[in-house]
């Protein structure tokens, strides 16, 4: 269980709605409650994502079951699964599937399963998510969200939401870095830096000075191929084509690419600001996942990158519940 979220969780929502354990405990608890209206969740999805090596054996991989107990115990109106795209091509979601089959133990139930783009729901983010919006049959299906932007605002939607509008009011220079060793948060006894706003992320980076060398080399919308041989690292001279996110600048009249958790490592991926020298911050990758300025984090650095870019784009989020509302 990630301490740190569950701590950020209850400083934005309240106290005492957070069990901080695993799901086989909880189940095994007397907390699990007969009956609720839905339920919402993303079995991790490291164990099959298109990132890294994916290990079909990843203890990880089995947490469906405890999803798919869940739902068999609390016996909810809808429910919804989020993932990455690829978990519709996992073995894991074909034995999730099998379980609402004829005399299974959730044969009860239905699902519509959809890729939704968190860019086609406002967020100023390219971000693909495998959903599922599942149903008791005797309701029927509540219908796909349907997408408000598009990238040129045709059919009656509006047009993406881009990095540099939503980074337009941000300070070009990191200024709260100060903030990180004056707060604290308790919980459960444990002590975490936190809990701070948004706002109170936007924390600077110390940079070797051939890093910083290479940022300046590197112009509006380019990437790791503008650079230099002498600047260019060894294995990037072997590899002339490929991905070409890897030190690349965000594009300021385009959502952003996915925001991962090590979004602050300009090697990892198209992180670099749009005109500035740097990465992006904590604080602008919260804004492109699309958090609200009342969202509170709690935690390490490295532990506040992974909540926000291990986050649904709120915006997407937002869609789906505000297509649920209705029917419950």
């Amino acid at each position: 269980m990630d301490a740190a979220a569950a701590a950020s969780f209850e400083a934005t929502f309240g106290k005492g709605i957070v069990y901080t354990g695993p799901i086989q405990d909880w189940l095994a608890s007397d907390r699990v409650p007969d009956s609720v209206d839905i339920v919402v969740g993303g079995p991790p999805c490291q164990g099959f994502s298109l990132l890294g090596k994916r290990d079909e054996n990843d203890e990880r991989n089995k947490l469906w079951q405890q999803y798919a107990e869940t739902l068999v115990r609390v016996k909810p109106k809808y429910f919804v699964v989020e993932n990455v795209a690829a978990f519709f091509k996992s073995p894991q979601f074909e034995l999730f599937k099998a379980q609402f089959e004829q005399g299974e133990k959730l044969a009860d139930y239905a699902f519509d399963p959809m890729v939704l783009n968190a860019a086609d729901f406002g967020a100023a983010q390219a971000r693909k998510r495998a959903v599922l919006i599942g149903y008791r049959k005797e309701l029927g299906s509540p219908g796909a969200p349907i997408r408000t932007h598009s990238p040129d605002g045709s059919d009656g939607t509006k047009r993406y939401a881009t990095v540099g509008a939503k980074l337009r009011d941000v300070p070009k220079t990191p200024d709260r870095d100060d903030l990180f060793l004056e707060k604290t948060h308790k919980r459960n006894g444990a002590t975490f830096p936190g809990a701070f706003s948004p706002r109170d992320l936007h924390w600077s980076r110390r940079y070797e000075e051939q890093s910083l060398q290479r940022f300046q080399a590197i112009p509006r919308r380019g990437n790791r191929f503008d650079l230099p041989d002498d600047l260019k690292a060894e294995c990037w001279k072997d590899h002339t084509s490929g991905s070409g996110d890897v030190m690349g600048r965000l594009w300021s009249s385009r959502p952003s690419v996915t925001i991962r958790t090590e979004f602050f490592k300009p090697e990892k991926g198209r992180y670099l600001h749009p005109t500035e020298h740097r990465a992006i911050t904590h604080y602008e990758a919260a804004l492109l996942q699309g958090f609200r300025g009342s969202h509170r984090f709690v935690g390490s650095k490295s532990a506040i990158a992974r909540q926000i870019g291990n986050a649904v784009p709120i915006p997407l989020g937002r869609a789906i519940a505000a297509q649920l509302l209705p029917h419950l």
